[in-house]
């Protein structure tokens, strides 16, 4: 027997285990060592990283502006490809009103009239949330504008609830990350819903006027 497993049987020997049962309480402790690694990865994924709110929301707010990028890049296609903006689908030249609006309050609330500081002691504006205005707004637009695009109404539907539940995220992620006051993060989505409105109606118009013509 090689002179490791005569010390270690020695040492079970010692402590009344047989060498059977110490090599099954060797690979049994091996076990818990490898799940107790994989457990402080685990763990340290989830606080460190997944539940911090911050970052969630942040990634939530660059692929609603991801979002927004691939209606930009349908609009430049065909306002190259059709040689007149006025040619761009009305959908996509209907996001520019509300979009404009949406930079003017974000610019009225942050530099002018500060209605509330971050809950953090930054005493930053906090009102209204800017994460959750953006990513409602576009993806409010987007909803409205996907039928157009999509002839699928399941997938429609789907990408709907998708959208709808990263909005309720970042709402409840920017409360959480102690970034945003509740009312901070209501009024974002009611700016948000009147910047849609203004979209539908504004889309909604021009389909009118060319089905008069």
């Amino acid at each position: 027997m090689p002179v490791a497993q005569l010390d270690r049987a020695s040492a079970c020997g010692a402590e009344g285990h047989t060498f059977e049962s110490c090599r099954a309480y060797q690979i049994k402790k091996k076990v818990q060592r490898t799940l107790f690694f994989i457990w402080s990865i685990r763990h340290d994924l989830v606080y460190n990283y997944f539940m911090d709110w911050e970052k969630i929301t942040d990634i939530i707010l660059y692929s609603s502006i991801a979002v927004l990028g691939v209606f930009v890049i349908l609009g430049l296609y065909q306002w190259i490809s059709r040689k007149s903006i006025k040619k761009v689908d009305r959908k996509i030249l209907a996001m520019i009103p509300p979009l404009i609006l949406m930079a003017i309050t974000y610019v009225v609330f942050d530099k002018f009239i500060v209605l509330a500081t971050r809950p953090n002691g930054s005493g930053e504006s906090s009102f209204p949330s800017t994460h959750v205005m953006v990513v409602a707004t576009i993806f409010f637009m987007t909803i409205i504008a996907l039928p157009k695009y999509l002839k699928s109404k399941s997938l429609c539907t789907f990408l709907d609830l998708v959208m709808s539940a990263l909005i309720c995220l970042v709402a409840y992620g920017r409360v959480e990350a102690n970034m945003h006051w509740p009312t901070d993060v209501i009024f974002g989505v009611v700016f948000a819903a009147v910047f849609a409105t203004i979209y539908y109606l504004l889309s909604k118009k021009r389909k009118k006027k060319e089905t008069n013509e």
